[in-house]
């Protein structure tokens, strides 16, 4: 088949073209060739490989990264803005604990709303409970129990580790469906109790909340974990000696609705004789520490002063958890001769709300007659009354030895 004039044109023209490239490349090969040639005779040494040096600016890429992830200065969102800032964030919600205001009056100052408001302070007490729990809420160790006894000692009280007592916290928002149990006897509004036992330089080292205010201290004392130790054999080793007589559990300073209990020494209320009212007047007098605690803890963090507005009982148990932690920082921050940390976790008492206590493995109980024996030893109310007869005998001995420095 005969081709048409266009193919035979285009063929005739891509030859031409393919002739005229291949003349050039052979011109550039013997022209290059020759110039080698020509230099060969002059200088045959290696040409030195060379990179070329990129300008990439590693200071403005750190500034870049510091800037978006490590700074202090907030991110700029989608519209342009500047979000609110870590710094912003904190003082809300510390103005919230130390203060007890309101939501409205941190924004007037921070410029932060109030669903912001309270979610900050959420995951504040959150993030402090975390990182600080298990330095400033923790149980005492053997070392800060013989810390604890070397302090009670001194003031004429061995074997003594601390003062307990109970205090109430108004929930103002308390649901209705709970109010009949939750609401207080004594004041007629809905309050949740937390016990503490608080050592003499205002230490908070053991912290029960969450039992409703229709308790009593007794009832509270009934579910609180603060014998668990004892009762399961985890306590550490307490011996001493009053007035001739040796003695291995530890006591608490209580007032007088706690029971007469081998680990309570409690006032007299109407004393006879120069010996007696000389005792009441010690127990009196030191057993007002967990009191100091209160309002020293009630006169930092206001929230927990006044009212508690919020609705879920976790809620309200983080706030008074991380009160708790400030509190004992604050005192560590202070006292410049203390030396140790001690402080007992705080537990819950809401099972239906995940509150309770961790549960504890079988090997962490004791056998059930032994529990039943220490049970029986901590509830007994002879050792009490030898007890406080023997701290009477101390306390005047004691008195008249300091009187004669």
């Amino acid at each position: 088949m005969a081709r048409n004039f266009d193919d035979m044109f285009n063929e005739a023209l891509y030859g031409k073209r393919r002739r005229q490239d291949n003349t050039l490349i052979d011109n550039w090969i013997d022209e290059y060739l020759l110039e080698d040639s020509e230099e060969e005779d002059i200088d045959r040494s290696p040409i030195p490989i060379t990179r070329r040096w990129i300008n990439r600016d590693r200071e403005a890429g750190h500034d870049c990264l510091f800037q978006d992830y490590f700074a202090d200065e907030p991110r700029v969102d989608a519209t342009g803005r500047r979000g609110l800032s870590p710094l912003q964030k904190c003082t809300a919600a510390i103005r919230m604990l130390a203060y007890g205001v309101a939501t409205d009056a941190v924004d007037d100052y921070v410029r932060i709303g109030e669903s912001t408001t309270i979610e900050c302070l959420e995951k504040f007490v959150e993030c402090v409970i975390s990182v600080f729990q298990d330095e400033y809420l923790r149980k005492p160790n053997p070392n800060d129990v013989q810390r604890l006894l070397q302090m009670a000692e001194g003031r004429g009280f061995s074997g003594m580790l601390g003062s307990i007592d109970c205090m109430h916290w108004q929930w103002k928002n308390c649901p209705k469906a709970w109010k009949g149990m939750y609401m207080s006897g004594y004041r007629g509004v809905a309050t949740i109790v937390l016990e503490v036992v608080a050592s003499s330089n205002l230490w908070i080292w053991h912290a029960f909340f969450g039992v409703s205010g229709s308790n009593n201290d007794i009832n509270v004392l009934d579910r609180s974990p603060v014998f668990d130790d004892i009762l399961n054999d985890r306590a550490p080793e307490v011996n001493y000696t009053i007035n001739g007589n040796n003695y291995t559990m530890r006591y608490y300073l209580a007032d007088g609705i706690y029971p007469e209990w081998a680990t309570f020494v409690k006032s007299i209320s109407k004393p006879q004789g120069e010996k007696r009212k000389l005792f009441a007047q010690y127990q009196e007098g030191q057993r007002k520490d967990v009191e100091r605690a209160f309002g020293v803890l009630q006169a930092r963090f206001a929230i927990i002063r006044g009212q508690a507005h919020f609705w879920e009982k976790k809620k309200l148990a983080n706030i008074m958890r991380a009160c708790i932690i400030l509190h004992n920082m604050i005192v560590e921050n202070e006292r410049d001769s203390y030396t140790g940390n001690f402080a007992q976790g705080l537990e819950y008492d809401d099972v239906e709300n995940g509150l309770s206590q961790p549960q504890l493995g079988e090997e962490d109980f004791a056998p059930y007659h032994q529990f039943l024996q220490r049970n029986a030893q901590l509830r007994n109310r002879q050792q009490h009354r030898q007890l406080k007869e023997d701290l009477i005998e101390h306390i005047w001995q004691f008195h008249n030895a300091c009187c004669q420095l």
